[in-house]
């Protein structure tokens, strides 16, 4: 991953792309665990788009990463929530 830090400069925008089943509970869920991460995350850079049968709901959330270590910690503790089908 070093050759990947080399080409990211911080802090930066990064888009984070979550699917889960679309349920009442997994925006606000997903909300919580990104501002965990980025105490300043703007809730309304949220972008949400339901699958074409409404079964899965998939979220665009876009953080101010300051470092790489922030970046992984996110995606292990969204890969990690029982909710959270992908983390991209």
């Amino acid at each position: 991953m070093a050759e990947l830090d080399s080409v990211i400069e911080y802090p930066l925008d990064f888009p984070v792309k979550i699917m889960g089943l679309n349920q009442p509970a997994f925006v606000p869920t997903m909300l919580a665990l990104v501002r965990q991460h980025d105490a300043g995350f703007d809730a309304g850079t949220l972008e949400s788009r339901p699958s074409r049968e409404g079964k899965y709901l998939s979220l665009t959330v876009t953080i101010r990463a300051v470092s790489r270590e922030q970046l992984d910690a996110l995606y292990q503790t969204l890969s990690d929530h029982p909710m959270v089908v992908m983390a991209l």
